[in-house]
């Protein structure tokens, strides 16, 4: 392999995000340049953000080298993807690990997105202070440096499980239930910020039995406009009584009030109303980034559509991903029905994989997503918005005021899923874990530490830090509480998935003990 390596900075498309990670980005890229001359490469850095997938295509399309991205905040997938997309040269994603500056998320993000246009590549991430001084980063650098390629283990990973009599009936009538009427999933765009790994269009999802319609979202706007005041003080009134707390007008959203929060019942209350026209199933939403400049953030909304308890609710929630997600979209719905058909709570919460640590000798991921996670999660009560926390979204993020739907997650067995695309087919990821309550302290350090107006969930998910790390296509995830692993696995066969399971040990090893909470 080619001495010379190529150093290059995926960026946001936003230039505020961009900016405020700069010194950290620099202080890590100068720190990936020492241990790149340390293993005897020649690092050539390019010095500027791409923020747009014509600059990757410009500045890394034409370069053969061996190339590195650097990831330690947000960025989109395209500003990777573009430019390298169609070559062979060896190509490595190299994150931090840290929840204040999201890099790991933005690592699984493109990660997925390279999978899902079979281009090949490698992954590989450190939470030490110093890169350098990381002796398992380092081997695998030098791994990279003279294979090419990094190769982790595989331990984990399962094609096939038991599947009891049970499980298997329930997921024969789930199956049952949607080869008599198809999904029809109602589509508020698509591909929100690139997440070309999230969307599976017809030819994917037909097979599946789901069915795509996609709506501008120009019609939120359009629609909105004759929204009655009634309906939207009925909304109101339905989410003040039933226990929402607003944090209206805080320090540092002072411009996040009452009025902003109706905006954001406008907006459900038109979303509500184009899911009755065309009797849509589940709803995937983009929002980001057109609906920046011109709408409240859509977080709100998504909590309540993702909640039984909800204003002008039929009884049943309307699994809603944010961020038009599919890949997050088709799994939670098939976990609704399979939920339903074993008499459990119906509700699925949408998450990041925001972070982690250690917590009493094993590993918890901090789950962490602003949009669509619903009220049961905080209150185990299906009759009850209790719980539920609504702040100014983050104005660097988010210029026009609105809220959350926030909240800390109870305690409970889950389920975990995430569908994605592999060498042109459907995979579905499962897993089981468990949502965890952690002491105050440890709670508030991890979520003061992440985002503190997003909704919190500790979860063991079943394996390892090292499995998910190396191995999971998303940045995504969905949880249910209980157990309905063996439903999915028959279920997600059925239709057609090729399965996978992550299923281990989340006890930490004596040599990376070192994360201690």
């Amino acid at each position: 392999m080619s001495k010379n390596v190529v150093v290059f900075w995926p960026g946001d498309y936003r230039a505020e995000p961009n900016q405020l990670a700069t010194p950290q980005v620099r202080e890590t890229t100068e720190q990936l340049t020492e241990a790149l001359k340390k293993l005897g490469r020649r690092p050539k850095v390019i010095r500027s953000f791409l923020r747009k997938p014509h600059e990757s295509i410009e500045q890394l399309g034409p370069i053969d080298d061996p190339m590195i991205g650097v990831f330690c905040h947000w960025t989109y997938g395209p500003h990777t993807c573009d430019g390298v997309v169609g070559k062979q040269n060896p190509l490595l994603l190299a994150s931090n690990f840290s929840g204040t500056w999201p890099g790991l998320v933005a690592l699984l993000n493109t990660s997925a997105c390279l999978e899902s246009v079979g281009r090949q590549h490698s992954r590989i991430w450190t939470d030490a202070p110093n890169w350098t001084k990381d002796r398992q980063f380092m081997e695998r650098l030098d791994e990279w440096c003279s294979t090419g390629a990094v190769a982790y283990s595989a331990s984990e990973l399962r094609y096939s499980a038991p599947v009891s009599t049970d499980a298997a009936r329930v997921a024969d009538e789930v199956l049952a239930e949607l080869r008599q009427r198809r999904v029809l999933a109602l589509m508020l765009g698509d591909t929100s910020m690139g997440m070309i790994n999230g969307y599976f269009g017809p030819r994917l999802l037909n097979p599946i039995g789901f069915t795509e319609h996609k709506v501008d979202q120009a019609w939120l706007i359009s629609r909105g406009r004759f929204i009655t005041d009634r309906r939207i003080d009925d909304a109101f009134k339905f989410c003040v009584d039933r226990g929402v707390k607003f944090h209206w007008q805080e320090p540092g959203a002072e411009d996040f009030n009452a009025e902003a929060t109706r905006e954001q019942l406008r907006m459900y209350l038109t979303v509500l109303d184009l899911v009755d026209e065309f009797q849509a199933d589940c709803l995937g939403w983009q929002y980001q980034l057109g609906l920046l400049p011109l709408l409240p953030p859509s977080d709100f909304c998504e909590g309540l559509l993702n909640s039984v308890c909800r204003p002008e609710s039929n009884g049943d929630l309307i699994i809603t991903s944010t961020e038009a997600d599919q890949g997050n979209l088709v799994p939670m719905e098939l976990m609704k029905r399979v939920l339903k058909k074993r008499g459990l709570h119906q509700a699925v919460m949408f998450h990041d994989v925001r972070w982690g640590a250690e917590h009493k000798g094993r590993f918890l991921w901090v789950l962490l997503n602003s949009g669509s996670c619903g009220a049961y999660a905080f209150n185990h009560d299906p009759d009850t918005l209790k719980g539920v926390h609504s702040y100014r979204q983050p104005k660097g993020y988010f210029p026009v005021p609105g809220g959350t739907f926030a909240g800390e997650s109870l305690a409970g067995e889950m389920t975990w899923a995430r569908a994605h695309i592999k060498e042109g087919e459907l995979w579905m990821d499962l897993g089981r874990g468990e949502v965890v309550q952690l002491p105050p302290k440890v709670r508030d350090a991890w979520w003061n530490g992440t985002t503190r107006q997003w909704p919190f969930m500790a979860a063991d998910l079943g394996c390892s830090w090292e499995t998910i790390m190396a191995h999971y296509n998303s940045n995504h995830i969905a949880v249910a509480y209980g157990d309905i692993l063996g439903e999915m696995v028959a279920l997600s066969q059925s239709l057609g998935f090729k399965v996978r399971l992550m299923t281990g040990e989340s006890n930490v090893k004596p040599d990376r003990a070192g994360r201690r909470n």
